[in-house]
């Protein structure tokens, strides 16, 4: 089955850090384009970074120079470092994995990051 396992989303400090983890589970996900977005109540779904199989990376520009994806094909895991954080950084954080396999796209569960002094 496949399955997208998503975690160390909590509580930090304005200018404090967290690295997100996504984990998933089931086969192809070496060669599938993974990334993260974020989800606000009341405002529009935000893309924040994709990484493709190679390691190429794109970011939002609200948090490029703060924000570091990467990957480990090995593990089939993403990560999304999160330094700097700032309180409008506060949502629900979701990553993906786009399957070449079946040309379908994966979702993890989502985890809260809440930034507040």
């Amino acid at each position: 089955q496949v399955q997208l396992v998503e975690s160390g989303g909590g509580l930090v400090q304005p200018g404090g850090s967290l690295r997100l983890s996504c984990a998933a589970s089931g086969t192809g996900f070496g060669v599938a384009a993974m990334g993260w977005y974020r989800q606000t109540p009341g405002k529009q779904r935000e893309l924040i970074a994709v990484i493709s199989s190679g390691g190429t990376t794109n970011y939002a520009g609200s948090v490029k120079g703060r924000f570091t994806i990467s990957r480990d094909n090995a593990k089939n895991t993403v990560y999304l470092q999160m330094n700097s954080l700032k309180p409008e950084d506060t949502a629900v954080y979701y990553c993906y994995a786009r399957r070449p396999l079946d040309e379908h796209t994966y979702w993890g569960q989502g985890t809260q990051v809440t930034v507040s002094s």
